[in-house]
């Protein structure tokens, strides 16, 4: 009798623990911002739902798309996988807009009413850190061009 609590005990607890882990992504709000003279791109991605705005004025309506579950399956997993202190001290791995080489770029994540903010860093060159979740979410606006 005691295997079967137990068993059971593990399943019930391991099962809302998982859970607990999307509902706190849920609660996060995601938004990468990339920018040059000619291009602007913002994405903000809020419990499963992405906001693209590519008009800096603010005077187009940004377009909103449901993510996929499989993509919201993944960029979980990406989401898990950062170390939220560590974000503001990621070290950019090229500096191409300094040269207009690339689009100066950040992400910005506020979670449990927390602001983490890396540097600004080259579009499409995040920080290894945080690059596969960055690539995600980029793809999510590549797939409304």
């Amino acid at each position: 009798m005691k295997a079967i609590t137990m068993i059971f005990l593990t399943l019930f607890l391991g099962k809302s623990c998982s859970n607990e882990a999307q509902n706190d992504i849920a609660n996060a709000t995601l938004e990468y911002t990339a920018n040059t003279r000619g291009f602007f791109q913002k994405i903000v991605v809020i419990n499963q739902k992405a906001t693209i705005s590519r008009d800096r004025e603010g005077v187009e309506s940004p377009e909103e798309i449901t993510i996929s579950d499989k993509d919201w399956k993944e960029i979980i997993g990406y989401f898990e996988k950062i170390d939220l202190k560590k974000v503001p001290t990621l070290k950019d791995p090229t500096q191409k807009r300094f040269y207009d080489g690339a689009a100066i770029a950040n992400l910005k994540i506020r979670y449990q009413d927390k602001n983490y903010e890396t540097n600004e860093f080259d579009h499409g060159f995040p920080p290894v850190e945080i690059q596969k979740l960055v690539n995600k979410i980029v793809s999510l606006a590549k797939e409304k061009e």
